[in-house]
């Protein structure tokens, strides 16, 4: 009698273990709600270079700022053939500064060939020369680069320069 007690415990706790595994794996890794329709998807970015791909929402100034999305890239477009693109280096662009002149990037299913890489300090960048019109398709790439802020913001900025072929 003793010996089925035991028996049947066992078989409950083991029970109750892969139900509650179950539970977690089905809640506990997927991205919550609010993560996965955050942003509204306007296009797609790959570089196969560095093994980059990712949704691209479309971002809007706010009060002369654009916001940088927490886990895409966003973009930004006032001048004909010109798009801007912005990600924060923690997240989406954590590979960014290993890209080289040369490589491919895929956007919208138009493929652009990086031009020219640099990293400028923040204060010398001017946002109206990076967002002016270009007289061929063109994408500017932009992330921090340099020392980390106190305030989360960086000291430079990686600026990748791309147009198609």
């Amino acid at each position: 009698m003793e010996l089925r007690k035991s028996f049947d415990l066992r078989k409950v706790t083991i029970l109750i273990y892969f139900v509650l595994m179950a539970i977690y794996v089905l809640f506990g890794f997927a991205p919550t709600a609010a993560e996965a329709t955050k942003y509204e998807v306007s296009a797609e970015l790959a570089i196969p270079s560095i093994g980059l791909t990712s949704d691209v929402t479309a971002l809007r100034l706010h009060e002369g700022n654009l916001d940088t999305p927490d886990t895409i890239v966003g973009s930004f477009s006032n001048a004909e053939n010109k798009v801007f693109l912005v990600g924060h280096r923690a997240g989406v662009f954590h590979d960014l500064e290993n890209i080289k002149v040369g490589d491919e990037i895929i956007y919208d299913y138009e493929t652009f060939v990086v031009k020219k890489t640099a990293v400028l300090e923040k204060a010398a960048i001017s946002m109206d020369s990076l967002l002016r019109a270009a007289d061929t398709k063109t994408l500017v790439i932009m992330t921090c680069a340099g020392e980390d802020l106190p305030n989360g913001d960086a000291t430079h900025r990686l600026i990748i320069t791309a147009s198609v072929q």
